[in-house]
């Protein structure tokens, strides 16, 4: 590719509800300006953007994807972001290498889920936006309804700068508002013609111009004064107002087509080229100058030494670990020694390109502004900083959500364990929105993600990339056992052999723990001598071992108090081993004793969602033995704060999908233990029971 200065470079992130036609538009554009040589289909697998096998697959997009083309002299680099939720951690990452972003709305459904929380997340990172309505050409389209429900919704901010010629399958052109000018699509060539704004939409278009212009002249007072004095704007000053309004987020311009049909890609160059902002605008970057160890603010600029942000990170099992760069400053060559700034390690970048979906270009350096890409770093991963020796900085970190649902990962072919560790660790690189954690007392691997389908994909990738084939369960529950009454109980281990005999003796009083703690409370209450001191430690070292597996479950026991106090012991054949023999024996009859009972882990549970939802909500979490614990509204939202058994909660990232319309989250925390219900007592030792029989 051709070298570009900062100015005549545009950084575009394409979000929006799932659906709504992001990567056809992205393909669309790559096929227009002739950066690919056929038009390629997500139902066909064939678009440039989802190259993974597994988007391919289901059809959806997975992962940011860049795709860079060239147009009148400017570099534009497209960022496809998915629209599924399960994904929200690569929009993250993609939203960090953009200037503006375009959420993407389809005509036939107007606003959805996704173009909320995409408005909600660009005006959270105060990032400029737009919005383009898609798939004009469809069955009962109405570009005027999806505009006024924009404007109605997201305020006055919303100026539309292209209008449609025709709806649905008459639907063959667009116009440019501010230009006057009307591009028709020959579906032939794919080709805009350029032809005089047609009859009948002249009062439209001079309604929707002077809409622009009351937007753009209260952007600026010398405008506005203009425009206050009955002054005609020029097209330079409204351009120009257009994209210091983009920057500021007082403007959202709106602009249409058809990405199937490849209508209007010409209106919508142009004004990528005229009304966006290139990386000069860009809010500068929050970092740590570590010369100084001060918080500073660094603007995009070819003026000072390099430093670059990774934002992404792709694992392939072939190429290797390949690192998707943005540079804040400066520029990079190959072969350039870097510092990676938050491990303090050099890194050598060798081979430097650009990527537009997998395709690799070479190049011989990556300016500021734009979004490079290197292979093979050592020690780099998401979120690091790349600089030049001389100017140390570490830009500020992702904030990914914390992963919301947890599945366990069963190996299918014995000795798996070994490609799956190091899969995932390898799947790490490439998605920090996953943990990986081994319950070490039920023997299994847990996987959190931030839904069913991340998780899903995480195992096919699994399978696909590095050939571990698994199986996907819901995590077993952490019960815990304790006891509710008091029991006194004398244990005796004697034994007699030939030679030596065994020998020990214990009275142990068990009770409940009542400062709130979990581990074993041992008290050494033990007078004369008829337990001799040097025995009593293997007393309390019986009881440890013993409180792993209680009586009712085998699951490990809580909150006990025992209290060694009376016991007996033989000259000869008393031992360590004895006593803690005794210690156990006498666990087993002060457990039967003293009511046991099962414990389960209870969560606290805050579930955010709008108030239509609140009724299902909270019957959802009734249903599922959870306790209200109170109701506030926080940022227009109602949050509801609650206490649910975790046993409840393994699908509930599912559930609230489903009861919210994907409008509701949640975060939840262990908060205590608690006893299970009678009803649910027998169910649990009954599967405890059919899963030690399946070990053994």
């Amino acid at each position: 590719m051709k070298e570009y200065s900062i100015k005549n470079l545009r950084n575009v992130g394409l979000i929006g509800h799932s659906g709504t036609g992001k990567t056809t538009l992205a393909e669309a554009l790559l096929y227009y300006t002739k950066s690919i040589d056929r038009l390629g289909k997500v139902e066909d697998g064939t678009t440039t953007t989802d190259f993974d096998p597994e988007e391919k697959k289901r059809q959806i997009s997975l992962q940011a994807s860049v795709a860079p083309f060239a147009y009148q002299e400017t570099k534009v680099n497209l960022v496809d972001i998915p629209g599924y939720f399960d994904f929200m951690g690569e929009g993250i990452q993609g939203m960090r290498a953009v200037d503006i972003a375009t959420i993407v709305i389809s005509a036939a459904s107007g606003i959805e889920v996704g173009t909320d929380k995409s408005w909600a997340y660009v005006n959270k990172i105060k990032l400029p936006r737009a919005f383009y309505i898609n798939k004009l050409d469809r069955e009962n389209t109405d570009f005027d309804k999806v505009f006024d429900s924009l404007k109605e919704k997201y305020g006055m901010s919303v100026v539309p700068i292209q209008y449609p010629i025709g709806t649905a399958e008459s639907f063959s052109g667009v116009i440019n508002v501010i230009s006057n000018r009307a591009r028709i699509h020959d579906p032939i060539t794919f080709e805009m013609k350029e032809q005089p704004v047609p009859e009948e939409y002249e009062d439209k278009v001079a309604e929707l111009k002077e809409m622009i212009v009351e937007s753009v002249a209260q952007t600026d007072e010398v405008l506005l004064d203009k425009f206050i004095g009955g002054e005609e704007l020029t097209k330079e000053e409204i351009y120009n107002a257009l994209i210091k309004g983009c920057v500021s987020g007082d403007i959202a311009p709106v602009m249409c087509g058809s990405a199937t049909k490849v209508i209007g890609m010409t209106t919508l160059l142009e004004d990528i080229l005229e009304c966006f902002p290139t990386p000069e605008y860009a809010i500068p970057q929050k970092a740590v100058d570590l010369s100084s160890n001060e918080e500073v603010f660094i603007g995009l600029t070819e003026e000072k030494p390099f430093s670059a942000l990774v934002f992404k990170t792709i694992a392939d099992p072939f190429v290797g670990k390949i690192s998707l760069f943005r540079v804040i400053t400066g520029n990079v060559k190959p072969d350039q020694i870097v510092v990676n700034t938050n491990s303090d390690k050099q890194e050598k970048l060798s081979n430097l390109f650009f990527l537009r979906g997998k395709q690799q270009f070479q190049t011989t350096k990556v300016i500021a502004g734009d979004i490079g890409a290197v292979s093979k770093l050592q020690y780099t991963k998401t979120g690091d900083s790349l600089c030049d020796p001389k100017f140390r900085v570490v830009y500020d970190k992702f904030n990914f959500p914390e992963p919301v649902m947890t599945m366990s990962v069963i190996p299918k072919a014995k000795g798996d364990e070994e490609k799956i560790s190091s899969g995932l660790s390898r799947l790490l690189d490439e998605d920090p929105t996953f943990t990986v954690k081994r319950d070490t007392e039920n023997a299994e691997t847990l996987i959190s993600g931030l839904g069913e389908t991340h998780i899903e994909i995480l195992a096919s990738k699994l399978k696909n990339k590095f050939g571990a084939d698994v199986r996907l369960e819901l995590p077993k529950v952490a019960y815990r056992e304790t006891i509710k009454k008091t029991s006194d109980v004398q244990g005796k281990h004697k034994k007699q052999s030939g030679g030596h005999g065994q020998y020990g003796d214990v009275v142990i009083k068990f009770e409940p723990r009542t400062d709130g703690e979990d581990e074993l409370q041992f008290v050494d209450a033990v007078v004369g001598g008829v337990v001799p001191r040097n025995f009593i430690p293997a007393v309390e070292k019986g009881l440890k071992d013993s409180i792993k597996e209680g009586v009712l479950a085998g699951y490990p026991v809580i909150k006990l108090k025992a209290t060694l106090h009376d016991g007996s012991f033989h000259p000869v054949d008393s031992s360590e081993m004895a006593f803690k023999v005794a210690a156990n024996l006498a666990f087993k009859k002060g457990m039967e004793m003293a009511s046991p009972i099962l414990l389960e882990p209870v969560m606290r549970v805050e579930v955010s969602v709008p108030d239509e939802y609140m009724g299902d909500v909270i019957g959802d979490i009734n249903k599922k033995r959870g306790k209200i614990l109170g109701m506030e509204p926080v940022d227009g939202l109602q949050k509801v704060m609650a206490e649910v058994p975790q046993g409840e909660m393994f699908r509930y990232s599912t559930d609230l999908r489903s009861m919210t319309q994907a409008r509701g989250d949640f975060r939840m925390e262990f908060a205590r233990y608690e006893e299970v219900p009678a009803g649910e007592v027998a169910k649990i030792v009954e599967k405890a029971k059919a899963y030690r029989e399946a070990k053994e």
